[in-house]
């Protein structure tokens, strides 16, 4: 029972596109696959998914630091909400509490498309069946649900604008960010070194120049995501 919430990494080592890891990807898909298809007959019950996703958010943020202090490891260059997925629970939760339209931009551009990336490509260390395994892919799957919710069941709008607040967004949070990480010697959303396991950003050049790669990248995922849902989003309403 102790391996499960210990921080022995060897004991459940996490492999990248094992098997474990495919069917939590594939799980990603199919949570996003039903809340697509009850999103008409999830009208109704708005305040319920509401609270079922903010506890979703809430708990594996809670799990995550609770697990790091069990085993004496929480840090300041480690643990505070400055990676970009920790973030992006708080601001989901807010937006999810709020409505607030700018909150829901910064999300799905920002947030979605980090969650995406994070649980395809992830920075995790501790494999199937231990609790961070779990506690990381709810974590991001509950991103991605709170997102595409605001899109098809509080029918939050989508425009160009929204993919240039968001952009701008962005590089205001990393420049905080990148000034916070001189401070403490940490390496919050990856802009002082790059991330330990193998990742996209492996092939985006040496530092710092994989800041600038990952700038491009980012514009680029943004409009797409923008293209691909400003074609649907009117059809599906």
């Amino acid at each position: 029972m102790t391996e499960i919430i210990g921080f022995e990494r060897d004991m459940y080592p996490f492999q990248t596109f094992s098997m474990t890891h495919i069917l939590a990807i594939a799980f990603m898909f199919l949570s996003i696959a039903v809340l697509y298809k009850l999103r008409h007959q999830l009208h109704s019950y708005k305040k319920i998914v509401t609270v079922f996703l903010v506890f979703l958010l809430l708990i594996s943020e809670i799990t995550f630091h609770l697990w790091f202090l069990w085993n004496g490891r929480w840090d300041v260059s480690i643990n505070l909400p400055l990676q970009l997925c920790s973030l992006s629970i708080y601001l989901c939760v807010f937006m999810l509490i709020s409505k607030n339209y700018r909150v829901f931009e910064v999300c799905f551009f920002i947030s979605m498309a980090g969650a995406v990336i994070a649980i395809i490509t992830p920075e995790l260390f501790f494999g199937y069946p231990h609790l961070r395994f779990f506690q990381f892919f709810i974590a991001h799957i509950a991103i991605i649900l709170s997102c595409f919710y605001m899109l098809w069941v509080e029918k939050f709008l989508l425009t160009f604008s929204s993919v240039i607040r968001s952009f701008v967004f962005l590089n205001l949070l990393a420049t905080i960010i990148f000034i916070i990480n001189q401070q403490l010697g940490s390496n919050y959303m990856f802009l002082a070194h790059k991330p330990s396991n193998s990742s996209i950003i492996d092939y985006l050049g040496p530092y710092p120049w994989y800041i600038l790669s990952l700038e491009i990248v980012a514009i680029l995922i943004f409009l797409l995501i923008y293209l691909l849902v400003s074609k649907f989003q009117r059809k599906l309403f």
